[in-house]
């Protein structure tokens, strides 16, 4: 009965920034003159309750998934890997070179090493912070957001010279080979890659439910004293979860290069960026793989509804993202109460 009571309590407290961030957002649509019922209603129903809709959703929900597992695996150990984006850009970009340049003539074996050359990026990007805070005490949250901005800005150097692809009126790196990219199911976004982050999200689950490294996790994110007096080499461990973080934001990165953008552009992670829309994904589902899995369908459902709403409603498709920064602001109010 206790398990039930704690399950009931972290699905109410992640309801309540959602429920206060559409009451807010129903407001400010009446003060346009527009039904919020309405409006919401055809957000849902051409998201969520059409094939085309529906699938376009998880689409944009995989890349979500990971990142957000990436947040959670390391706050879960009050680890705060804040450098998700950058290790996502990161893996993105490496994924999008190797799929420009590299080709075995397999599309199996192709995507694979656009896949691991993203994931080696991103716990290349991981391990440097992990290793500070192991070896010399360092904030991990103050490095991973500095290498974030330098990641940007070197990205940003990369795409605009050494790579930039010449034949592209805009700032771009070549396309990758057509033999790497995921192909489309039917008339929708989805691809073979949202497959592959449900297999990632079910050993997620067993390695954060199940698992030695889940307990230990855990255990040094409740009391880290206590976890090294019982035998545990925290900060081994500290730089396996990091790493872990890592490879999952590079293969986030990989998976919306070779399934959605095919080349690395300046705004290849959009606004504020999957990384940073981890870090809510992994507060709306409490740190937790299930809750994890409905925040970024509920996320992504958003994106997807917003274009139709600005389409059948005359209420601008800007509401959504007002609606998604005050859902920020709640659940950051939420995170720093939890904190306490």
């Amino acid at each position: 009965m206790r398990i039930n009571n704690e399950t009931l309590k972290h699905i109410i407290n992640s309801l309540i920034p959602v429920i206060l961030a559409f009451a807010l957002g129903a407001i400010i649509i009446l003060f346009t003159g527009n039904n919020p019922l309405y409006a919401y209603g055809v957000l849902l129903k051409k998201s969520l309750f059409t094939s085309k809709g529906f699938l376009d959703t998880l689409h944009y929900a995989s890349p979500l998934i990971l990142t957000g597992l990436a947040i959670a695996i390391t706050f879960k150990a009050n680890v705060y890997n804040m450098g998700v984006e950058g290790q996502m850009l990161l893996g993105g970009f490496f994924a999008g070179l190797a799929g420009a340049n590299i080709s075995v003539g397999n599309p199996f074996i192709d995507k694979f090493i656009c896949i691991i050359a993203a994931i080696l990026c991103g716990m290349a990007f991981a391990l440097i912070p992990a290793v500070l805070k192991v070896k010399c005490n360092v904030n991990e949250m103050v490095v991973t957001l500095m290498l974030n901005y330098g990641v940007v800005k070197v990205l940003e150097f990369l795409t605009t010279g050494v790579f930039k692809d010449k034949s592209a009126g805009y700032v771009a790196t070549p396309t990758i080979k057509d033999i790497a990219m995921f192909s489309r199911f039917g008339r929708s976004r989805i691809t073979a890659f949202f497959i592959i982050v449900m297999i990632i999200l079910i050993i997620m689950y067993f390695v954060m439910k199940k698992s030695k490294l889940g307990y230990e996790v855990t255990a040094i994110g409740k009391n880290p004293e206590f976890a090294e007096a019982c035998g545990m080499n925290v900060g081994k461990k500290i730089i396996i979860i990091m790493l872990l973080s890592g490879a999952l934001s590079g293969m986030a990165g990989a998976g919306w290069m070779l399934s959605d953008q095919f080349k690395y552009t300046l705004s290849f992670s959009g606004n504020p960026g999957l990384g940073w829309d981890g870090m809510l994904i992994a507060l709306l589902g409490s740190h937790t793989p299930v809750g994890i899995l409905i925040a970024s369908i509920f996320y992504a459902a958003l994106k997807t509804g917003s274009d139709s709403i600005n389409m059948y409603t005359s209420v601008p498709k800007e509401i959504v993202a007002l609606i998604q920064g005050i859902m920020i602001l709640f659940l950051a109010v939420k995170f720093l109460k939890e904190k306490k």
